[in-house]
């Protein structure tokens, strides 16, 4: 039986990926592209003051991304063809043994959207493991590491709409889709919440990932994404959360107040707070040049008392259709490696 560590647990390293030119890419001008990797750069520079980073670059830009990054992370060169490795990733487990184990899931971009490329990406989880040295276990569900939270005790947090997602896995029903789960992450409870936040459906989206609606910061505590303005549909969204949420367990529900700012020039924004990174001695939390940045910052402090909160701007991350806990994901210490 393996298990998947609460993201607060001590890691042994992050990871992430450059975000490559091609065709994933391709709306953008040279400006876009240099923006959306200087965003990418300030999350790695950020978390490797806390903790090594490894990160995956396509061959055609490893000068480039050198020229960019803190001296201290480390460059694997690799083919890519975008770079949100939370869910490209493998989510690390912990065997009987405490070794790690690297859970492969099946990528296929998001459900196999149109826009999506992922003939390169679906390869980068084996190839982290191989590099970090840790043996897979291959799933046979399509599954990304956004659309997964655990608390480390037992409870996974999911949405109806990701892998049940007709576009990821058509045949499975939802008693396989636990059985899966807990199979590979060793949980005991799935909690399902309808769906995601209004945003994440549109072109770029996920199709509803729980870690930009919900978060687990201890075994007993839920952070969600708390839409206060009415105007706004995930108004609605985030108190039918809450609900499901409160029925599920005795959890302390912790709501965190999305940004004031409503709108973009795409439409409702999903911006959320939720969507942090906890690494050692840090919680690298998502910033919008919003009034709403400091009032998080109270509530993460509050929920990682021993930890620095430290923001970055995400709203270039958020353009493309996710966050600072897609573009990383974490390998978990194990007390036999140095």
């Amino acid at each position: 039986m393996t298990t998947m560590p609460a993201e607060w647990q001590p890691h042994e390293r992050t990871w992430m990926a450059f975000p490559p030119s091609g065709p994933v890419t391709e709306d953008l001008d040279a400006a876009g592209l240099a923006q959306v990797r200087a965003a990418w750069v300030a999350v790695a520079n950020a978390i490797v003051k806390f903790e090594p980073v490894t990160i995956v670059v396509d061959p055609a830009d490893v000068t480039l991304a050198a020229k960019l990054l803190d001296e201290q992370i480390d460059v694997l060169p690799a083919h890519l063809d975008d770079a949100w490795m939370r869910d490209m990733g493998p989510t690390f487990v912990k065997d009987h043994a405490g070794e790690l184990v690297a859970v492969d899931w099946i990528f296929n971009g998001w459900g196999a959207q149109a826009w999506a490329r992922w003939e390169n990406d679906s390869q980068v989880a084996h190839l982290v493991a191989q590099t970090a040295q840790v043996p897979v276990d291959a799933s046979s569900m399509v599954n990304e590491g956004g659309g997964i939270h655990v608390n480390g005790e037992g409870t996974v947090l999911v949405t109806r709409t990701v892998q049940l997602d007709p576009g990821r896995n058509p045949d499975w029903t939802q008693e396989q889709v636990e059985a899966e789960l807990k199979s590979k992450l060793g949980v005991r409870q799935v909690v399902w919440v309808e769906r995601g936040l209004t945003r994440d459906y549109d072109d770029f989206g996920t199709r509803g990932h729980i870690d930009i609606v919900a978060s687990y910061a201890s075994p007993d505590t839920i952070l969600f994404h708390e839409q206060l303005n009415p105007e706004h549909p995930d108004f609605l969204v985030s108190k039918k959360v809450r609900e499901t949420l409160a029925a599920a367990g005795s959890w302390r529900l912790v709501g965190v107040p999305a940004p004031e700012v409503l709108r973009d020039d795409e439409g409702w924004v999903d911006y959320s707070y939720i969507n942090h990174y906890v690494c050692n001695g840090a919680v690298i939390l998502c910033a919008f040049d919003d009034p709403g940045d400091t009032r998080a910052a109270a509530i993460l402090q509050e929920a990682y008392p021993d930890r620095e909160i430290v923001l970055v701007d995400a709203r270039v991350i958020f353009a493309r259709g996710g966050g600072i806990h897609c573009i990383t994901q974490q390998q978990p210490a194990v007390a036999t490696r140095k």
